[in-house]
């Protein structure tokens, strides 16, 4: 069964749509799914008035346990608790399976041992954090965080699928994104410079 079909069938489930449920569906690959579901959001060409950084700060927490090599994920129990909500669960998770499914295609496991090592999952929890906390630091209402969170959604997507192409697409993506927000950073602290 795929990580879409998976998605589906827990959406047509009796289960509660909590995070806490979803860390019980998809065990040992919850960290990277948890933030596949956070920083999806944020990857999204969608304006948000800033909303989208309590995404990132999540998946930073999430991330940081990944480097620091917990088995399970720990989350406070008001976030484990909490329902996804309607538009969360008729909307934002069926359009995530389709998308999903795009990668499924071309997608097979490749160098799939690589992520089961503990190592490799500290190193791709340290790309995540650096992938969220770009796009937090992005300027609010300028849609640049849109890139590095299109990166970290790959890489939590190649976690799942165990793919290490995809996990490269990933990586090109995000630094991407990290290079046009250090460029524009940049540019602007040197036209503010001038100005003073």
């Amino acid at each position: 069964m795929t990580f879409a079909d998976e998605l589906e069938r827990w959406l047509e489930s009796d289960d509660g749509k909590t995070l806490g449920a979803m860390e019980r569906l998809f065990a040992e690959k919850t960290f990277a799914t948890t933030i596949f579901f956070l920083m999806f959001v944020p990857a999204l060409p969608l304006p948000t008035g800033g909303v989208t950084v309590l995404f990132e700060t999540m998946a930073m927490v999430v991330a940081a346990q990944m480097v620091l090599g917990r088995r399970t994920l720990w989350l406070p129990e008001r976030w484990k608790d909490r329902e996804l909500g309607e538009l969360t669960t008729a909307r934002a998770i069926p359009f995530m399976a389709r998308w999903v499914r795009r990668f499924e295609r071309f997608s097979r496991p490749r160098a799939a041992p690589l992520f089961d090592r503990r190592w490799t999952l500290r190193i791709l929890g340290l790309l995540l954090m650096a992938l969220a906390i770009a796009s937090a630091l992005a300027p609010p209402f300028s849609g640049l965080d849109t890139v590095p969170a299109v990166g970290a959604v790959i890489v939590a997507l190649s976690i799942i699928l165990e793919d290490v192409v995809v996990l490269a697409v990933g990586v090109v993506v995000g630094l991407i994104g990290i290079g046009i927000i250090l460029a524009i950073g940049a540019a602007f602290l040197d036209l503010v410079g001038r100005l003073l």
